[in-house]
């Protein structure tokens, strides 16, 4: 019998109280602690799952609770702060994306977690993702170069875009979402990225000043696939074609085939559906009629939100029992991170950002 991995939940917002839930019903995580600024979702999360020690300061909590593991699911402009206090604090790390708001910080943790020998797992959901395994697995086998096209527009209001303007206190939602999407594609791809160019725009003044909350970005590939991302974030954000999910390549294509509803894209596990995935094939006869049929793979028993991570739980918990090499996982972390933060320069600057 193991002992209990101690783990200190920090931020205990929609992604902290998930993990936090995970860590509940599994026997091998002991929860020593929550942290948030605010006691408000602190106090509700400690509620509702039974009571646990409650802190409003990181570093009282980390001083406090000693645990093995940390779990960092706060605003993105506190991650790179936090992740280096647990790893010097001799903890494992999970947080959720981005590692960082630069990269020159991704590299000092990359040292760190060289020279520590923890686990440090970014929480890139899509990975633990079965039906985007199965997305990723077909675009790989439809010829090179690839057409990849992807967004993810939020039609937010209310608590929603409370929490959408605060996460624009660090970044804009090409760098915060696109992170998901650019990683997707360099999977998809295997290839280097080469160059980025992107535009975006302001469409409220109660954002912070220079920030904007929607933009779209190319990147080119050096096996000459090229990837388009767009994202944004707000009340003012339209409904139609907030959800596309689709990639070419010489053979033909798949896509992912959305159930769209009444206020989707505000819908949390509606960001990571798929329902259903439809196959294309380029291959056509003497005639010119295709020589197949479309495919369609069913996917509506994918895991919900809460399943997805409890996933990724199940994948830290992995890495920490059985020591797995964790390496290529930053390296990717870092390098979708390097191109969607170069996305940020190329709309401020009005050029395209070679990597």
């Amino acid at each position: 019998m193991h002992t209990p991995i101690k783990i200190l939940v920090a931020g205990c917002g929609n992604m902290g109280a998930s993990h936090a839930r995970a860590y509940h019903k599994m026997p091998e995580f002991e929860i020593v602690g929550l942290v948030s600024r605010g006691p408000e979702s602190r106090q509700a999360l400690s509620r509702e799952l039974g009571g646990y020690p409650e802190f409003g300061s990181f570093d009282e909590a980390l001083a406090a609770t000693r645990p093995d593991a940390v779990s960092i699911n706060t605003y993105p402009d506190t991650h790179a702060e936090y992740v280096k206090k647990a790893l010097a604090a001799g903890a494992h790390v999970f947080v959720e994306k981005p590692l960082a708001t630069t990269v020159e910080e991704c590299l000092e943790i990359q040292e760190m977690v060289r020279q520590t020998g923890k686990k440090l797992v970014v929480g890139y959901i899509l990975r633990v993702h079965p039906a985007w395994a199965k997305f990723i697995e077909i675009a790989k086998g439809l010829g090179k170069p690839l057409v990849m096209r992807m967004n993810l527009n939020q039609q937010s209001h209310g608590a929603a875009w409370e929490t959408h303007k605060k996460l624009m206190d660090s970044m804009s939602p090409i760098v915060d979402c696109g992170v998901h999407y650019v990683d997707v594609m360099c999977l998809m791809t295997g290839a280097r990225p080469v160059s980025v160019s992107a535009i975006g725009a302001r469409l409220s003044d109660e954002l912070i000043p220079g920030m904007y909350n929607y933009g779209q970005l190319q990147v080119r590939f050096g096996d000459g696939s090229v990837g388009w991302y767009e994202a944004g974030w707000g009340p003012m954000m339209s409904e139609t074609a907030y959800f596309v999910k689709d990639v070419i390549g010489p053979k033909g294509c798949v896509s992912i085939a959305d159930k769209p509803g009444p206020e989707a894209s505000d819908n949390v596990d509606s960001h990571t559906a798929t329902n259903a995935l439809r196959v294309h094939f380029s291959e056509t006869m003497a005639d010119g009629r295709f020589a197949r049929a479309d495919e369609w793979v069913n996917t509506e028993d994918e895991p919900d939100h809460q399943g997805l991570c409890d996933l990724e739980q199940a994948f830290f918990l992995n890495a920490i029992q059985h020591d797995v090499d964790l390496s290529a996982h930053l390296a990717d972390a870092i390098n979708s991170l390097r191109i969607v933060l170069a996305a940020d320069e190329s709309v401020k600057t009005g050029k395209t950002v070679y990597l």
